[in-house]
């Protein structure tokens, strides 16, 4: 038997077992399409295989078939029932739901992005799912017993941002998924049912739990329930504690998990609180010596109602650390020193602005791996002077020149500061700058920030994440446009002069895949200037902006298939605003507007 390549789809001939010229073709697309699913089995990348699904039909319904782990961006942009429909054969399932800016409560509660049509339709086809994946998602205590009573062999569940459940639907997951491995609440809005979830996991045998964080959850817990789930984990690696525990509780924990790589503190003070039983807060005579039990631990973070004084006690841990965050914990630059200066491995930083430019000096001087830095405003107010400033951001693009990744809260800065990063620090793949306050310009200049922000698209050749505030005009956005080739992601807030600059954004960011900006005086022009881009994107967000509901209209006609949702309230009925429409929300779809939209949302 020999192949024959005469064109036809790839046949095989056989001689003996026909006449010449003919062929013997018993199922030829499936044979090709086995040797495929053995081939797209290996390939991982999202991006890849998507684009193997777009070569032709076999191409598409292998890649479908082979497909174990589901990402989906926006909730929205495709029906439950169309994605089970196609894939059969989904382990893992990543959603995102609301917008982003629903972090900083530009998104009333009510929005949507509710999980339950998604639970129905996983329970039905995938009883093979084990791990699900939300952020800024609605779930209720309802879909979580779906997920605990739908996949026998479930074992990962990672919610963040999401809201909608309590501790009732916390207890269910518990007691009801005997392979669970991962359970991590991250940033949720948890209600408190005075319903004891600690207790509920199994207590036969030995614990498959690998990861259980769940500082968000603002309820007490039962320690001698959690020490004892603890205790029969030996797989433990990472555990995040809530305000509700202790440190003399967070003591007793180094004697049962010392295997722990990741650790969220807690409640990083010996006083008493609410749901704390008897006698916890008796201090055992060398806290530094009981940490110092955990010889793996590589990420910490937690420091909840912090007692600086015990900062000290995690010195053992310092030199092995990759991560730190202490964004709950305010600290000064004289508290952060003498724990920052035995960090000489960390990659990863999370603060509040409480530690000062002296403070991100120590971490200049000690860090020089660091890759990431993120720091939070303690006092989101408005204020003349903040304490920290350009002098801090200077500090870190000269002693930390691998820094890939910045979030950065000030009051003020200069330009001079912001290039010297684009050039010390060529490896940015993220810059946030969050100026705040409203079109501040160089603290030291009084020029616009344009050639700040134009330096680090120049510069930063890896750029893909990028938040521009402050006094900027249409030169800064022509610096995006011109060089932010690379960026798919881009905030602006309170900023530019007008149209002109934002067309200059669409027209040039070929890859921007998601667009949010607020309080900035765009209008119709420069956003229908993106027609030809929108169905690429995965959503553009306005609010407050310049933007009317007749513009908003032509861009839903001519783009049938985009969702184009605008949000009324008050004063766009007749107030300040007048024609102007106070929220925009657009995002692609392949089933079409959703049918869960509230009375405030009106869908164009």
């Amino acid at each position: 038997m020999a192949e024959d390549d005469d064109g036809g789809g790839g046949k095989w001939r056989n001689s003996a077992a026909a006449g010449d010229g003919d062929y013997f073709t018993p199922y030829p697309d499936q044979v090709l399409e086995n040797v495929l699913e053995n081939v797209l089995v290996c390939l991982n990348s999202r991006r890849d295989r998507n684009a193997v699904s777009l070569v032709c039909k076999s191409w598409y319904r292998a890649e479908a078939y082979t497909r174990s782990d589901l990402f989906i961006g926006n909730c929205y942009a495709v029906a439950p029932r169309r994605v089970a429909d196609r894939f059969k054969r989904v382990r893992s399932v990543s959603l995102k739901g609301k917008p982003r800016f629903a972090d900083f409560s530009l998104l009333p509660a009510d929005w949507g992005a509710h999980f339950t049509p998604w639970a129905y339709a996983m329970a039905s086809a995938y009883r093979a799912l084990e791990k699900i994946y939300l952020k800024r998602m609605s779930i209720t205590d309802d879909d979580l017993a779906m997920i605990a009573h739908s996949f026998p062999n479930f074992k990962e569940l990672v919610l963040v941002c999401c809201d909608g459940f309590g501790t009732g639907g916390l207890a269910v997951i518990a007691g009801e998924c005997r392979n669970l491995r991962v359970l991590e609440l991250i940033e949720d809005e948890v209600t408190d049912d005075e319903i004891d979830w600690i207790s509920c996991f199994p207590l036969e045998g030995t614990s498959n739990l690998e990861s259980l964080c769940f500082d968000c959850v603002e309820a007490p817990v039962n320690f001698d329930a959690l020490e004892r789930l603890v205790a029969r984990s030996p797989l433990l690696k990472k555990l995040k504690l809530n305000l509700f525990v202790s440190i003399a509780q967070l003591y007793k924990l180094t004697f049962r998990a010392p295997q722990l790589t990741h650790l969220g503190t807690g409640s990083f003070s010996p006083l008493e609180i609410i749901g704390q039983q008897q006698g916890d807060n008796q201090e055992p005579e060398d806290y530094a010596s009981a940490f110092a039990a955990f010889k793996s631990i590589v990420c910490l973070s937690g420091f909840r109602d912090i007692a600086p004084e015990y900062l000290p006690t995690i010195f053992p841990l310092c030199a092995n650390l990759t991560s730190l965050n202490l964004s709950y914990a305010n600290i000064d630059a004289g508290q952060l020193k003498p724990v920052i200066r035995h960090c000489h491995n960390l990659q990863v930083f999370w603060a509040l602005d409480s530690v000062c430019d002296e403070g991100l000096q120590a971490v200049a001087d000690t860090c020089k791996d660091l890759r990431e830095l993120r720091i939070f405003p303690i006092d989101p107010s408005e204020n003349a002077d903040g304490p920290v400033s350009e002098v801090g951001l200077l500090a870190i693009s000269l002693g930390c020149r691998k820094l890939q990744s910045i979030l950065y809260f000030c009051q003020q800065m200069t330009n001079a500061a912001v290039i010297a990063m684009s050039k010390n620090c060529p490896d940015l793949v993220v810059f946030r700058l969050c100026i705040i306050g409203r079109y501040r310009p160089d603290r030291a200049t009084g020029e616009p920030m344009d050639e700040g922000f134009g330096a680090i698209v120049k510069n930063c050749k890896k750029l893909t994440r990028l938040a521009v505030s402050g006094l900027l005009t249409d030169r800064a956005f022509s610096y995006i446009g011109q060089y932010g080739k690379l960026v798919r992601t881009l905030s602006v807030a309170f900023a530019g002069d007008g149209d002109p600059g934002l067309k200059c954004v669409l027209e040039g960011c070929a890859n921007l895949q998601k667009l949010e900006i607020r309080d900035s005086p765009f209008g119709d022009l420069g956003l229908q200037s993106g027609l030809h881009h929108f169905y690429n994107m995965r959503f553009v967000w306005l609010s407050s902006c310049r933007v009317t509901r007749l513009g908003c209209l032509e861009i839903a006609r001519r783009l049938p298939k985009l969702v184009v949702e605008v949000f009324r309230t008050d004063e766009e009925e007749g107030g300040e605003r007048g024609d102007f429409v106070d929220t925009l929300y657009m995002y692609r779809s392949l089933d079409g507007p959703r049918a869960d939209a509230p009375q405030f949302v009106k869908i164009l």
